[in-house]
This record gives structure tokens, C-alpha cells and sequence, in this order.
């Protein structure tokens, strides 16, 4: 009797050969199982796997059946990590709050929570795709333990490391197994996906060519202007549509879905900058936001965005005096957001200055309280007294009085 490394630790295996006829049977089984992997073209899979990117837990929704599991399989092998299954509908809250282990001092050292076994692998791997599968299924008190796991990434008294992705599936109550609404706090921490069959794709699977999901390339001399895009684009359209900050829906099913939330606000913040980096196509990022704030917020912030269609901040600080302000002032706001995030990305005197020649605009159009706030912000990167105040911050002497953020020149 051996132990066979593949099995639960400490259960002793036989590895006696296989009488013949299963061994046949086991070889006829390998060769249907043979397949070969191709890039996907539908944008849930693309969506997918720049949520994953991001590092923002991911919820799949889907019938029963139509490949789910095996595209998170999909993932994990793209990316070269291990996907930790976890069957949340057959788990007791206890396996996700840690179970109390009692030491030799708890008045002085505390009750510590022993995580399972499955969190201990994924931690002393480092890295992994933490996938909890049917969670529609489990009852309000497992979904209630799962939501400091999701958020914020701990086990009990284990904290995950931070490259672990967490991706989730689940069935439509109507189809689940003793189905449940998710709850509104967790269903608020998760990107949703509609998870559809393709029949084509399924035809070419069968026939040994299955589709991949690639987490996109990032081009790290685009970040910084990516994610100063990003901030810019979300901070100006909550501006104009302030009663899209929190908009929690009214029924319950909506509720078990995406709705706006500041949390889901800062999740679009990181798909943009993710799908800006990585060069995304429009429809996949359209679906992730989506995902993020529900379909109505999301192609209302999507039309913004493409109606606003900032310019590469960047750009603009090399040479500011070939951009004009938008019209509109919540394009204003955003344009002049993602000039001042950029400059916080890459602090120099002559960025700095090239900003206060952007903001210098919005008072020659006469909009200085737009870009007031902007102002505050930019002082505050001034590097001590090394810089000197250049001319435009006369305009905003007395918002910058009022403020305490005014220094000698």
C-alpha cells in the first residue's frame, strides 16, 4: 500500500494495474477528453477575463450545464494558476467564518479561527482562482459568512494573498437547486455576467476545438494615462447624474443582481483602466460595466463616455495648447480630472505647470468653479516651495485661501 499524492493526504492507495478492460476503457476515455484550446471571440469571455484582470470577483449566471465550470478551467490553465473549487451550497457558514480553535492561553492570545483546507493551499500557493460554484443554492447564512471572504479576502483568521481572483457561478433561482436570491450586500461585490451557450462553439468543442479565455496584455506605458482616463470618466459622469451614485433597486430579484453602488462605482474605475491599458474592445467593456452597475447605469455612463471622448491626459500635458475644454460641464470636470490624476501618476514641475495651463482655460471660458476643485487637488502636488506658483493660480487664490492649501511663492 502507497500514498498517492493525488488523493486526500494520509488515504492509502493501491496502484495494482487496472484490470484490462477498464484499462481499455480508461484509453478510449483520454482520447474523447483530447481537445485543443483557440482564443474566444464572444465578448462574455472576453469580459470575463478583464474582470479577472482586474482582480474584482466575477459572477457568472447561467442555465445548468452550459459550461461555466469549464471556462473558469479555462482561465486557471491560461494564466498558469490552480482553480480551488468550492461548492458553496453544501458548506456550513462555519467553513467560511474558520471554525475556533481554543490555545493554551485564550483569555491573553485570543480564540483564533482556523480557515479550511482549501484557503491554507490557496495561501501558500500565493496565487489561484478561488471558484465558488453554485451560489445561488446556498441558504441567506452561508451568503452572509461569504461576504468578508469575497470583499475582503479573508477566511477565518487567514487573509487570502492578493492575487487570488475569485470568480463565482450560479443558477437562476427559478433553475437552481433550492434556489435562493443573493442577498444585496454580496451580489454588491461581484461583477455580473449573463453566461450564454454559443451552438456553434459547442459544435467545434465536440469536434476538439474549445474556446480559451485570455486575460488581456497590458501595456505598462499606458497605465498611467489609463487609469487618470478612467478616473476622469466616472468621477464626471457622477457628477452630472449624482442620483446614480447609490440607486438600490426595490425588488428583491434586482437586488440578487448589479445595481450602483460607490463600490461598484470604483469597480468601473478599475474595468476602465483595465480595458483602456489593455486596448479592450468597446462591447467587452460594455458588458463589464454592466456587470459592475446593472444595465440602465451602465449604458447610460457608456453613452457619456463616448459622447465625452477624452483625449489621453498625457497628450494634453505635453501640449496643452492644442486641447480645448469641453463644452459641457461635466465633460469639463471629467477632462480636467483626468489631467490632475495624471499628474499625481507622474509628479514633475513640468507636468505640474502644463496642468495649470489646462485649468488657466476653464477661466478664460469663464467656468473657474469647475475647475476649482481640480485646483485644490493640483495644489496639493506642488513640491514644497521648489515650485514656484505659476501664473494661473491667481485665479484660484481665494478658493485656495479659504481651503488653508495657499503657500508663500
Amino acid at each position: 500500500m502507497t500514498e498517492n499524492e493525488g488523493s486526500h493526504p494520509g488515504i492509502p492507495v493501491d496502484r495494482a494495474a487496472a484490470p484490462p478492460e477498464l484499462a481499455a476503457a480508461d484509453e478510449l476515455l483520454a482520447l474523447c477528453a483530447e481537445s485543443r484550446s483557440e482564443p474566444s471571440a464572444q465578448p462574455a469571455v472576453a469580459a470575463l477575463a478583464l474582470a479577472v484582470g482586474a482582480n474584482l470577483p466575477v459572477l457568472l449566471w447561467g442555465q445548468p450545464g452550459i459550461g461555466k465550470t469549464a471556462v473558469l478551467n479555462q482561465v486557471g490553465a491560461g494564466l498558469g494558476v490552480t482553480v480551488e473549487t468550492v461548492v458553496a451550497s453544501v458548506h456550513e457558514p462555519s467553513d467560511f467564518s474558520g471554525l475556533p480553535v481554543l490555545g493554551p492561553n485564550p483569555g491573553r492570545d485570543g480564540v483564533p479561527m482556523a480557515p479550511p483546507d482549501w484557503a491554507v493551499r490557496l495561501a501558500r500557493a500565493g496565487h489561484g482562482l478561488l471558484f465558488f460554484d453554485e451560489l445561488s443554492s446556498a441558504p441567506p447564512a452561508v451568503q452572509a459568512a461569504l461576504l468578508r471572504v469575497v470583499l475582503e479576502r479573508r477566511v477565518g483568521s487567514l487573509a487570502l494573498p492578493a492575487p487570488i481572483r475569485i470568480v463565482a457561478a450560479a443558477n437562476p433561482a427559478a433553475s437552481a437547486a433550492d434556489g435562493w436570491h443573493l442577498s444585496a450586500p454580496l451580489a454588491n461585490r461581484f461583477v455580473h455576467l449573463d453566461w450564454v451557450h454559443d451552438p456553434r462553439v459547442v459544435a467545434r468543442g465536440i469536434g476538439g476545438t474549445w474556446p480559451s479565455a485570455v486575460v488581456p496584455r497590458i501595456d505598462p506605458e499606458a497605465t498611467a494615462s489609463a487609469v487618470a482616463r478612467a478616473r476622469g470618466s466616472v468621477a464626471g459622469f457622477l457628477s452630472a447624474r449624482p442620483g446614480l451614485v447609490h440607486l438600490l433597486p426595490g425588488d428583491a430579484e434586482e437586488r440578487g443582481r448589479a445595481w450602483p453602488s460607490p463600490r461598484t462605482w470604483e469597480m468601473v474605475m478599475r474595468l476602465l483602466a483595465f480595458g483602456f491599458a489593455g486596448r479592450a474592445e468597446h462591447e467587452t467593456l460594455a458588458l463589464a460595466v454592466a456587470g459592475a452597475v446593472g444595465p440602465a447605469a451602465g449604458i447610460e455612463f457608456l453613452t457619456f463616455l463616448a459622447e465625452s471622448d477624452l483625449p489621453d491626459p498625457d497628450l494634453v500635458l505635453a501640449d496643452p495648447a492644442a486641447f480645448a475644454l469641453p463644452d459641457r460641464g461635466d465633460r469639463q470636470l471629467a477632462f480636467l480630472t483626468a489631467v490632475v490624476a495624471a499628474v499625481r501618476a507622474e509628479p514633475t514641475r513640468s507636468r505640474w505647470d502644463a496642468a495649470w495651463r489646462v485649468l488657466e482655460k476653464a477661466v478664460d471660458i469663464g467656468a473657474p468653479d469647475i475647475a476649482a476643485q481640480a485646483a485644490l487637488d493640483l495644489a496639493v502636488l506642488r513640491n514644497g516651495t521648489d515650485w514656484p506658483a505659476p501664473p494661473a493660480l491667481d485665479a484660484f487664490v481665494e478658493v485656495l485661501r479659504l481651503s488653508g492649501r495657499l503657500t508663500p511663492r
